[in-house]
């Protein structure tokens, strides 16, 4: 292979990056494409003061891009090593993957390439059907093979779950700061290709734990379904620290977990709420038994059969993927 041979898998694999899951659909990464390498840059003017003043949310959903370009590449037929943080001096640049050779394509990283373009975040209320322990061991080895664990919620900690859940929303309703940043990130104009607009949020409904109001006081958003959550599994996932680099090997566990839960015929969404306070964080330490630090709370069960979600909007590839020395 010639490094000129490798600007367009990389290219490609920064594409279908494009596709990750992020906070608010803010896609808060920039790609940097060169005859060698993928750089994967965070985009600090799409991090969420209000709710996400730390970059935790930011670096974890950067992170979920990270593990899609990783697929896409393993997919692909090629054998990779990835850097996290590679220069100390630009905290910015999270990650850089280099192509090292090629290899046979390895039939989970297929399937799971394949389950990028239907994974979805789905609101609506699951079915009561309980989620298979056979899935929730997969679901747990794709985060674990990740360098990050998985807790499912236990059924005498739910209530903790669900104070802390609705707490914490409330809260951050009262502040005027995240009420401009909800409005911001929820009434995007359609050019911009982010945010969560009514096409895809869902409209508030009794659940066993709340789902993020994405229009308080708007009738606006989809259907929540008859579903309540009854059979749907909570798990949270969760590392050894709060520092960067867990954040964002926990975002790679993420997109592990969300493909797989596709492969699963599950589906999924993520809960940041307890996770954007530092109060309810404390909580989910506690659920976790002071054994780790929480990342994000996830949301899986057997999906409501009204038909398919509607994608959410994406950036295009020239606003996120920038191309350097790109063969003619």
């Amino acid at each position: 292979m010639t490094t000129h041979t490798l600007i367009e898998p990389l290219a490609e694999a920064a594409q279908r990056a494009l596709r990750a899951p992020s906070v608010f659909n803010t896609q808060p990464w920039r790609w940097r494409v060169s005859a060698d390498a993928l750089d994967l840059y965070a985009d600090r003017e799409r991090q969420l003061a209000a709710s996400d003043p730390d970059g935790r949310l930011l670096t974890l959903s950067c992170g979920a891009a990270l593990h899609h370009a990783r697929v896409a590449l393993a997919a692909a037929g090629y054998r990779t090593a990835v850097t996290r943080f590679p220069d100390v001096d630009n905290p910015n640049l999270l990650a850089r993957v280099r192509i090292t050779g090629e290899q046979q394509p390895d039939p989970g990283q297929i399937a799971l390439n394949g389950a990028i373009p239907f994974r979805r975040t789905d609101r609506r209320g699951f079915a009561e059907e309980p989620v298979r322990e056979s899935s929730i061991r997969s679901l747990r080895a794709a985060v674990e093979a990740e360098g990050a664990f998985l807790h499912e919620v236990r059924p005498g900690q739910m209530p903790m779950l669900a104070v802390a859940t609705a707490r914490a929303a409330e809260d951050e309703l009262d502040d005027p700061a995240y009420r401009a940043e909800l409005h911001r990130w929820t009434h995007r104009p359609q050019w911009s290709g982010d945010g969560v607009p009514p096409a895809t949020a869902v409209r508030p409904a009794p659940r066993r734990v709340p789902v993020r109001d994405h229009a308080p006081g708007d009738d606006t958003g989809l259907d929540p379904g008859t579903g309540n959550d009854r059979g749907a599994a909570y798990a949270v996932l969760f590392g050894p620290d709060d520092t960067p680099i867990s954040w964002l090997r926990a975002g790679e566990a993420l997109s592990a977990l969300l493909l797989t839960a596709v492969l699963e015929g599950l589906s999924a969404a993520p809960l940041s709420d307890t996770i954007e306070l530092a109060w309810p964080r404390t909580l989910m330490r506690d659920l976790l038994g002071g054994v780790g630090e929480p990342y994000l709370v996830v949301r899986v069960g057997i999906g409501p059969d009204t038909g398919d979600l509607p994608p959410a909007p994406r950036r295009t590839p020239d606003d996120a993927i920038e191309v350097i020395n790109r063969p003619q």
